[in-house]
């Protein structure tokens, strides 16, 4: 797998200083090549329309979105009792699996004796932390899907202990990976001075009420303008939040959470340069190209660093509407989840 090294930018030396970093700036994943034995993948979490969507563009040489270089072997598909949209899925998308070959197993130990790489995808973030525990011990590359974790504690839990055990894994939205705005974030109109996103942002009690959708819109805001928010000011309505960001370098970026009327993905970019869309959804192939690249060479797309200030900046976000709508620093929020990561880990028996 890909090599692990120490780095800590200034902006966050504060509280990286401790932290392995899993990874580079985004760009766009080389193309899977045909032939050769393809990278054995295991599912865990058959409730969203993600796991039998990523099957079927993995399995079928047919489809034309395919994505050579790895394969869905097998899945297990527990969802969450308290989430009706979770467990009701899990019969119908079990049945849809099987169709594509993929073998269905009891437990996550059962998963990892079939595979060489995991697509942590249960709905629900809460219990991905102790989901992809045994997955780290076993050594086995594993991408997380969205939300990362039911909370920023355990966020920095998920990614700390990547980092000791020096186990490939990243996080990262779809929207991450749409054309246009890596090519923002390339360049394509100079450094940005801001950016505005919007996507809808329907809410989940048992989650912070930006990781359950809202995550979406806040990575395509973070793809282009890269990490460096320290503070964070939310406005909140019943059909819509506000969320402004401040960059220690002075740009504003602003994410609109939709949650009636028209609600699409979408953005704009503001750079020296031009003005260009930003935050478009190109569907799912892009990321799936950018997972199976990753599971073959061990480094991740996205880094640590970048993942956790997107989470530090949602729960930033929580954290100004209980105050009314004050600024909240993203120091704040993750000096707090560091410490609760630690004592999370620790009940655990891992740290």
């Amino acid at each position: 797998m890909g090599g692990f090294a120490m780095r800590a930018t200034k902006a966050w030396g504060w509280w990286l200083a401790g932290l392995v970093s899993l990874g580079a700036a985004p760009a766009p994943a080389a193309e899977p090549a045909d032939g050769g034995t393809p990278i054995r993948v295991g599912i865990i979490g058959l409730d969203t329309s993600h796991a039998t969507a990523f099957t079927k563009l993995l399995n079928d040489a047919a489809d034309a979105q395919h994505v050579a270089g790895g394969r869905v072997v097998a899945a297990y598909p527990p969802g969450s009792p308290d989430i009706a949209s979770s467990v009701s899925r899990v019969p119908g998308y079990t049945e849809e699996v099987k169709r594509q070959g993929v073998e269905i197993v009891d437990a996550i130990p059962d998963l990892l004796g079939r595979v060489d790489a995991v697509l942590l995808e249960t709905n629900d973030g809460r219990p991905h932390l102790e989901q992809v525990i045994p997955v780290i011990a076993a050594g086995k590359p594993v991408f997380v899907d969205k939300p990362i974790a039911g909370s920023l504690a355990d966020a920095v839990a998920i990614h700390r202990l990547a980092a000791r055990r020096k186990v490939p894994l990243f996080s990262a939205s779809s929207l991450r990976f749409a054309a246009g705005t890596l090519a923002v974030r390339g360049g394509s109109i100079g450094p940005l001075t801001g950016a505005d996103t919007h996507s809808p942002c329907s809410l989940e009690p048992t989650h912070p009420d930006l990781f359950w959708y809202g995550i979406h819109g806040v990575e395509a805001l973070f793809t282009v303008l890269g990490p460096g928010c320290t503070s964070v000011t939310r406005t909140s309505a019943p059909d819509v939040e506000q969320v402004t960001g401040l960059w220690s370098d002075g740009r504003i970026g602003t994410f609109r959470g939709i949650r009636r009327g028209a609600a699409g993905y979408g953005g704009t970019a503001f750079g020296e340069k031009g003005i260009a869309p930003v935050g478009a959804f190109d569907g799912y192939r892009p990321l799936l190209v950018a997972i199976v690249d990753f599971f073959r060479t061990g480094t991740p797309p996205v880094t640590a660093e970048e993942t956790l200030e997107i989470y530090a900046f949602m729960e930033a976000a929580d954290e100004s509407k209980r105050r009314g709508g004050a600024p909240v620093t993203i120091r704040e929020v993750m000096e707090k989840a560091e410490a609760e990561a630690t004592k999370r880990l620790a009940a655990l028996g891992v740290e």
